[in-house]
């Protein structure tokens, strides 16, 4: 062992010491600020450095600071044009009373602001339809996944279907849904416009599986002694599944309602995109292809506004497990 060895090792050792010290004596609130600040902060140096470091054709990558301005431009862009709407309603308004106390028989006719949806618009948009997805989801598979726990012979004729469709890539699917879609949704003045019925429809048919396999392992492994209960109380089949089998298997749907929202804000990107439904997969996109000096940090501006909004979304979701499930600690 030489010299520098000797030395070193205690060197390491008092390290080790002060860092266990540190441990044990920091409050644990402390602690849990601490290291996602930390963390927080290693992941911005080492942003901004390689930022720095990488030349593209439109310019350096964009670093923090120039995603903080687009943030602060973007909402300034929204509030310009929420502005121009007041404006636009109030002239219309005015034209159309002038008009009235001319001709008192004149039908007033409104129209909506003709203005581009700005990136906060964008954002509703795309929550609107993510939801809407969602749910007309769930309200497919939870039932089809409680009648696949309970029935061995619905389980086995349609496990072989779920296990074909589950790993289809929303790719895939758009275009057979644009087509559909085009074809059977045909109106002179649609309730809703064909970008968000074919995007609603691609989130469905992607995060509905997640949630069907989960109810259904779930609802199959439902304690025998509840089942038990059930059969000497002699329950009606719809009452054995709203008494017995729903609470039991609460905690495996709201797995299953977790991953699948999951799925369905990533799968609705990708077909905002393909789609053009206003939202942001067609925010990113069209910057994409305008090319400007500001498209890459207006991008990455979109990418951490998607990824904040998918953990809200998780978190939303932990919190209604919590409130639902007898378990608490399935709920983390």
């Amino acid at each position: 062992m030489t010299t520098e060895t000797i030395i070193e090792t205690p060197k390491k050792q008092r390290i080790a010491d002060w860092f266990k010290a540190l441990d044990r004596n920091t409050p644990s609130i402390i602690k849990a600020i601490l290291a996602p600040c930390i963390g927080i902060l290693i992941f911005l140096l080492v942003w901004s450095a390689a930022a720095s470091n990488i030349n593209t054709s439109l310019g350096k990558f964009p670093g923090p600071s120039a995603v903080m301005e687009q943030f602060s431009s973007l909402y300034e862009e929204h509030k310009t044009e929420r502005q121009k709407e007041d404006a636009f309603m109030v002239r219309q308004e005015t034209r159309n009373n002038e008009r009235l106390a001319k001709d008192p028989s004149y039908e007033i006719k409104t129209r909506s602001y003709p203005g581009k949806e700005t990136f906060i618009d964008q954002i509703f948009t795309s929550l609107i339809t993510v939801m809407s997805g969602f749910l007309v989801g769930a309200i497919i598979a939870v039932p089809l996944g409680i009648a696949i726990g309970l029935n061995k012979f619905i389980r086995n004729g349609v496990d072989p279907i779920i296990q074909v469709f589950k790993p289809v890539s929303p790719l895939a699917w758009l275009p057979l849904v644009t087509i559909v879609v085009s074809a059977l949704y045909v109106s002179d003045d649609p309730m809703f416009a064909k970008s968000f019925i074919v995007s609603m429809i691609t989130v469905t048919l992607c995060c509905i599986w997640p949630m069907v396999i989960n109810t259904a392992v779930g609802v199959s492994s439902i304690d025998q002694d509840l089942v038990n209960v059930s059969k000497v109380l002699r329950l009606p089949a719809l009452k054995h599944v709203q008494k017995i089998v729903l609470p039991a298997s609460i905690p495996m749907i709201f797995t299953g309602m977790r991953l699948s929202l999951g799925i369905a804000w990533m799968v609705l990107i990708a077909a905002e995109m393909l789609a053009q439904n206003p939202g942001l997969g067609k925010f990113v996109w069209d910057e994409f292809q305008n090319g400007s000096s500001n498209s890459l940090a207006r991008i990455m501006t979109a990418v951490f506004v998607i990824g904040f909004i998918g953990f809200l979304l998780d978190r939303a979701m932990l919190q209604l497990q919590r409130f639902f499930s007898w378990d608490k600690s399935t709920a983390n």
